[in-house]
């Protein structure tokens, strides 16, 4: 009997789940190169968000180890490997880059891991390149200048001359606001991108007064982003050609563009799926700790990459741990029960937000520091259009 109930017991623990004491996140960003001020409002957010939690889901402790894909989408594959052979992480998360995620994604999807992106949101991964293993918190790419497009038809503007650098996000914010805009592509200019990239536009600003376009559309990032502003400021072209942009103008670029006194940025307009202003408990807490943390308002790299730790903390605690039931796992980020920047979040048939969308103004505070208020909603629980070819 004694041998009997010994072998009963055995066989019971054997048929235990095996729960995790540790649940490890890796988070590929950009730390190095002049694109590691985005890199690092990121990572302040993942920290910030594990100080938030305690360093824990539920009873399973988290830890992150941060990887350098160094703003290219070689290096990017090659830390991500590491995440996933050496370090066998549980989820990968973070992206800036487009490019970088699309040469990322079979490493960790192959090796039956979960991948979230913070950032980035190329259509093919939206549409027919999506997967139950991937979830993003942030968007589309398209959507954004979508959601532009249409506040271009509502202020009546006819024309518009277009300007995004040549790769695949460049190439998707073109899409997105072509797709919806209604009136006329007076000229369009797609510069060179990646380590040398284009930073003298006189020639294509030159172009787009030429052009007599009612506005200026444009999408740059990093470094480009003061580049332009500075040579759009400087033409002297607030007046004669207003400026419209996505993920030019934000949270990262603002003070260094205020201390220039780039005057021409304020009452920009821009879009997005977040804001500082957005008035909820969890908005209100990370804004306001991210601020006394680290002295700057925080930008949509962090706030979505807050978010994707936050995502992922819930969804280990509701599995209790056990990280071997994919299934389960999966579930639990499908119902995103976490209390987002954003307010509710959920998601689509292809694990994309369905969200809203605002039209953002630059403004002083009142303390005078330059940041964004909403001015209207665009869209609401907008779904992007690559959803109706992820087949999953």
């Amino acid at each position: 009997m004694k041998r009997l109930t010994a072998l009963a017991l055995s066989a019971s623990l054997l048929a235990m789940p095996a729960l995790a004491d540790t649940a490890k996140i890796g988070f590929v960003t950009t730390l190095t190169t002049g694109a590691a001020v985005f890199g690092k409002d990121m990572e302040n957010a993942v920290n910030l968000a594990l100080e938030h939690l305690g360093g824990k889901a539920g009873d399973t402790e988290l830890e992150v180890i941060f990887g350098d894909d160094q703003f290219a989408p070689e290096a990017g594959k090659q830390v991500t490997d590491k995440l996933v052979k050496q370090d066998d992480v549980d989820f990968v998360a973070g992206y800036i880059w487009s490019h970088v995620l699309l040469a990322s994604r079979k490493s960790v999807l192959d090796a039956g891991k979960i991948l979230i992106s913070a950032n980035a949101g190329p259509s093919q991964m939206a549409g027919k390149l999506c997967d139950p293993n991937f979830f993003s918190t942030s968007w589309q790419n398209d959507q954004t200048p979508m959601a532009m497009g249409e506040v271009l038809n509502r202020q009546g503007v006819k024309s518009l001359y277009i300007m995004a650098p040549n790769y695949a996000a460049g190439k998707d914010m073109v899409a997105g606001v072509e797709r919806t805009f209604a009136g006329e592509i007076k000229g369009k200019d797609l510069t060179k991108w990646g380590a040398d990239a284009q930073l003298d536009f006189s020639a294509e600003l030159a172009k787009a007064k030429a052009s007599g376009a009612d506005g200026i559309f444009v999408f740059y990032p990093g470094a480009a982003a003061g580049a332009f502003i500075k040579q759009y400021d400087q033409a002297g072209l607030k007046d004669e050609l207003p400026l419209y942009s996505v993920f030019t103008v934000d949270g990262i670029s603002l003070p260094k563009l205020q201390a220039a006194d780039f005057q021409g940025v304020l009452g920009s307009k821009i879009t997005q799926e977040w804001d500082p202003s957005l008035d909820n408990p969890a908005n209100q807490k990370f804004v306001s700790d991210f601020k006394a943390k680290y002295g700057t308002y925080p930008s949509f790299y962090a706030a979505q990459s807050y978010d994707a730790i936050m995502l992922i903390a819930s969804a280990v605690e509701k599995v209790g741990g056990n990280l071997d039931d994919k299934d389960a796992l999966r579930a639990a980020l499908k119902e995103a029960d976490f209390a987002s920047v954003r307010g509710e979040f959920k998601f689509g048939s292809n694990n994309m937000p369905v969200q809203d969308f605002y039209l953002r103004e630059v403004v002083a505070d009142a303390d005078g520091n330059w940041t964004t208020k909403v001015v209207e909603t665009v869209y609401e629980d907008h779904i992007d259009s690559f959803a109706a070819e992820c087949q999953m």
